[in-house]
């Protein structure tokens, strides 16, 4: 744990102030929008981006994404302020703050976002911002490693997610959200479609079997784990799918892929959050448990699910923020996060108690709390949610059992009963970090007692994900009905599970997950593919660089001769004459000898002979300042290389003799595959079109009557300056090359 110094700046200094005051602002900013979004308005803003591809940065404000920016900058601010205190004496403060500004902005810009491709450019930010931020601890193996394992579990599936989204444009003529009309289920691109989506998604939202990359990301400080793993990043997967929802939900590939992948997810992480001693560990697998709830609810996809996944998405944002940042003060305050240590905390740390107790009970679900009107709502929606309703109603009740057990753990047992010894003689944390999980459990409190207050947020963000209004009327109390008595059944479980749950975690401990050490033996799979690739390709050998390569385009040319169906045209109705004769002949016999010879010198000298020939071909069709070009750069390779030759070793002829004659054979080859084409090509009828925009544009666009060097310097001028720049590096390393080699020993 980052420990703050006493010798730091006071609260973090300008970087603590600046990372709270921003997104505070800009919470209160978002805050004003929130009569309007509640009456059924939709705020839209445009600014053009690249026009070319149609791409914009437009913003999308409806009760989803607000929802979302309120949570990201409210907790926001709620996080910085506690990471004033928490690391405000850290050396590298200022660049965490960076991190976690940028982190905010690239959030902000994936809720937001009303054009997919601006989206997933801020989904890329938060993937590269979280990285940065789990592996701040760089001098710590374990962080680095666990970043890094992030960032390619959630990179791998953000580039699924664009090739989705590449699909979604082919198949619905747009990259903007709000222009996608109608389901695409019907769609012959849908089912490549929703896999694509369902791979970026259940990466970042770390469902079953990505699930494995979120609990070791709990190598990050506590405001980071507080931050990205109850409001914000983990639920970019979570927006997704709520946003996507009408475009690709209502299908039965969708209902039931996210019902049972939601509902593993969530039994599964609930089972693991049980067997855990490290507090926060065990918060880290009832996050899982969240995610994999909303999933399930948002597959389910009728207006009582998306009711009680909109609603749960608040609920599990306020208490999982609170007992992450308690689990700060506690670590803080005792130098541990023992669950076997710590015990009767309460007197020392009344405060973090209160909050501890109030956050714990509502993720218990336990009345008053906002999270019992949650856990209501999605029992109601399980015994709606035919056909899978027995599938859903027993994950449903199994997770919240154990997540009532799991309250117990990090809340019930660390307060209650005799103090214990720990590292750190039990203190109250200062005030930066006891607001924020105060005010977030109070939070939980308020909207359990009065709970219309949320009504303005869950009503729009719940129509936006069906695609049509919803009716939502929150109440505490809902009279003695089905979902009442799966709750009461709820807490007798769990609170018989918690009295064994030290046994049950004793029996847990002999189970294995095999997840995270098979993603280490996969990354030493690829690199020992990628050791065995190197020494079969990387041999040190230029001709065998050179051999591949050129083998590699016949192959390519042959198939696409082969598949074209190219015959070579004979006859293009050419005068053929003597003097073409000579010249072929004059070429023939350059590349002969160049094949044949045994001397380096002699080759090149012959090679030279091929160059001027070319360049004859050039004068006798009509182009004497390319043939210029051509003979110059003859000239200068003819006697660079000739140089060169001089400080290279005798060859072996017998060694090269052997290789030759697969030289030659692909040679020829290539030869015969490129003659081919280029017959075929000579024999199409000739496109006059961009012929006549040069002959037409050349004098009054480009004031000048020589067409070539009106294409090269004026309609070409950025390739041709390019062109000079290669000829001017290339003559220069060729001149460093031999005149360092002035003087020394030839190798």
């Amino acid at each position: 744990m980052a420990k703050t110094d006493s010798r730091g700046p006071t609260l973090g200094g300008p970087a603590g102030w600046i990372s709270v005051l921003v997104p505070l602002g800009l919470f209160f900013w978002f805050a004003q929008f929130v009569p309007q979004v509640a009456a059924g308005d939709v705020l839209s803003w445009r600014w053009e981006w690249v026009p070319a591809l149609g791409v914009s940065l437009g913003i999308l404000l409806d009760g989803l994404s607000l929802t979302f920016a309120l949570l990201i900058t409210g907790i926001g601010a709620l996080v910085t302020l506690y990471s004033t205190s928490y690391l405000g004496g850290h050396q590298h403060y200022a660049r965490f703050v960076t991190y976690l500004l940028a982190f905010m902005t690239g959030m902000l810009g994936l809720v937001l976002s009303d054009n997919l491709l601006s989206l997933f450019v801020f989904w890329e930010v938060t993937t590269i911002s979280s990285y940065l931020l789990i592996g701040f601890d760089a001098d710590k193996g374990a962080s680095r490693r666990n970043a890094l394992q992030a960032l390619l579990v959630t990179g791998t599936g953000g580039l699924a997610f664009l090739a989705g989204i590449i699909l979604i444009a082919a198949a619905t003529g747009t990259f903007d959200i709000s222009a996608i009309e109608g389901s695409l289920a019907d769609h012959p691109l849908y089912l490549p479609i929703l896999l694509l989506v369902l791979a970026g998604a259940f990466t970042k939202s770390a469902q079953v079997p990505f699930h494995f990359w979120l609990p070791n990301a709990m190598a990050a400080p506590t405001p980071v784990s507080a931050y990205l793993h109850s409001a914000t990043m983990v639920k970019g997967g979570v927006y997704l799918l709520a946003r996507m929802n009408p475009a690709l939900g209502g299908t039965d590939i969708w209902f039931w892929t996210l019902v049972i992948f939601g509902g593993v997810t969530a039994v599964f992480a609930s089972i693991l959050a049980i067997k855990q001693t490290d507090i926060k560990q065990v918060l880290a697998y009832t996050t899982l448990m969240a995610l994999g709830t909303l999933v399930m609810f948002i597959g389910i996809g009728t207006h009582e699910a998306i009711k009680a996944a909109m609603t749960f998405l608040l609920v599990h944002s306020f208490y999982k923020a609170a007992l992450f940042l308690m689990i700060g003060v506690v670590d803080h305050g005792t130098g541990t996060r023992d669950a076997t240590v710590l015990r009767g905390l309460v007197r020392a740390m009344p405060f973090t108690a209160v909050a501890a107790a109030l956050a714990a009970l509502s993720m218990a679900g336990v009345p008053p709390l906002f999270g019992f009107i949650g856990k209501e709502f999605m029992y109601k929606a399980a015994l709606d949610a035919q056909p899978a309703m027995l599938w859903v109603t027993v994950c449903t009740f199994a997770a919240s059992a154990l997540m009532f057990v799991a309250a117990g753990i990090v809340a019930w047992r660390p307060f209650t009963g005799k103090l214990a010894d720990t590292p750190v003689t039990p203190h109250e944390g200062p005030m930066p970090m006891l607001l924020g999980p105060l005010l977030l459990a109070v939070l939980g409190l308020a909207l359990g007692l009065f709970p219309d207050l949320a009504e303005g947020l869950v009503r729009p963000a719940a129509a936006a994900v069906a695609g049509e209004a919803v009716k939502v009327d929150l109440y505490l109390w809902g009279g003695v009905n089905a979902a009442l008595i799966l709750s009461l059944a709820t807490f007798a479980a769990g609170f018989a599970l918690y009295l064994g749950h030290i046994r049950l975690r004793a029996w847990l401990s002999g189970w294995k997950s095999r997840f995270d050490p098979g993603w280490d033996r996969l990354l030493d799979g690829v690199a020992a593919g990628a050791r065995w690739q190197t020494r079969l390709i990387q041999t040190g050998q230029l001709r065998r660089y050179i051999f591949i390569t050129f083998l590699t385009l016949a192959i390519v040319l042959a198939w696409s001769v082969w598949r074209a169906g190219l015959t070579p045209a004979l006859d293009l109705g050419y005068d053929i004459r003597i003097k073409h004769w000579s010249v072929l002949i004059f070429i023939t016999a350059g590349a002969t000898i160049v094949a044949f010879t045994n001397s380096r010198m002699t080759a090149v000298a012959a090679l030279g002979v091929v160059g001027v020939g070319v360049a004859l071909i050039f004068i006798m069709f009509g182009a004497p300042d390319v043939a210029i070009t051509q003979l110059l750069v003859e000239v200068l390779q003819v006697v660079l290389v000739a140089v060169a030759m001089l400080k290279l070793p005798h060859l072996n002829h017998e060694y090269v003799k052997t290789l030759r004659v697969w030289d030659l054979l692909l040679a020829l080859v290539l030869g015969g595959l490129v003659t081919i084409i280029l017959l075929a090509v000579m024999a199409t009828p000739f496109d006059l079109r961009l012929t006549e925009f040069f002959e037409s544009a050349s004098v009054p666009v480009a004031y000048g009557r020589n067409i070539v060097n009106v294409i090269l310097v004026d309609f070409r001028a950025l390739d041709t300056f390019g062109e000079v720049a290669v000829v001017v590096i290339a003559a220069l390393g060729a001149f460093a090359l031999l005149r360092g080699t002035k003087g020394g020993t030839s190798s």
